[in-house]
């Protein structure tokens, strides 16, 4: 921040924070989705195909303040309301795959709706401003580079059963910018006829997907690593040929 900004310096911590998440690059209009067409490496295809339903699917992360000067700024709810995959789900879970990927430069930030629903941790009012500024540098080279790498990508690799009931664990490679990772994935599925529900929450690091995240003053303000990640997946048969 130049100094010849003149402003006070309490603004002048919110807006790192609005800053924490992002660098600061220029927005060019976001590319078209596409459904991948390979599996992950080493995964084949079988079973039924589940096209997933993006005006009904949702994943969101939150992202939270850190530091002496945590308090001065806010935590963030960013979102993603344009999910595009496919799931292929055998009669042996064991081989179920699945693509779903997104398109970083639609992603919202602090959605009045979500935040009241994140809880007391996201008081509702961030100003207009401060969405715009964090979104437009949450895309910049620092972080997402979404001029270059314009969608995230998640590929299942394996999945296996976790507990009783219709809970399983997902290995999932995921690609972010030009490098991938591999992360495991707890989630609940319900099968209802034509109908695929998919329902997970869990804890992620910025870290374990490449990301450094922010710190200023000595780290006196900076967002935390941990990040929470939730998501509702809706996908429906596709038409038998």
């Amino acid at each position: 921040m130049r100094a010849a900004y003149r402003i006070q310096a309490s603004t002048v911590v919110l807006i790192a924070v609005w800053l924490a998440s992002c660098g600061s690059q220029p927005v060019r209009p976001p590319a078209p989705a596409s459904v991948p067409q390979q599996p992950a490496p080493g995964l084949t295809r079988e079973g039924r195909r589940f096209d997933l339903d993006s005006g009904a699917s949702l994943l969101t992360i939150q992202v939270f303040r850190g530091g002496a000067l945590a308090r001065a700024g806010h935590n963030h709810v960013v979102a993603s309301h344009d999910l595009v995959g496919v799931a292929y789900v055998p009669e042996n879970l064991s081989a179920v795959s699945f693509d779903v990927h997104f398109n970083v430069n639609l992603l919202t930030v602090d959605e009045e709706d979500l935040r009241k629903q994140a809880g007391p941790d996201f008081p509702p009012s961030v100003p207009d401003e401060a969405k715009v500024g964090t979104k437009r540098n949450m895309l910049g080279e620092a972080i997402l580079d979404g001029d270059h790498y314009p969608e995230i990508v998640l590929q299942s690799e394996a999945v296996r059963h976790a507990g009783e009931g219709n809970a399983v664990e997902a290995q999932v490679r995921a690609i972010v910018r030009d490098r991938a990772f591999a992360v495991i994935v707890p989630l609940r599925y319900r099968l209802d006829g034509d109908t695929l529900e998919v329902d997970g929450e869990m804890p992620l690091k910025q870290t374990d997907i490449g990301l450094t995240p922010f710190s200023l003053f000595g780290g006196a303000l900076k967002v935390e690593d941990d990040m929470k990640v939730r998501f509702h997946i809706v996908a429906h048969a596709a038409p038998k040929p």
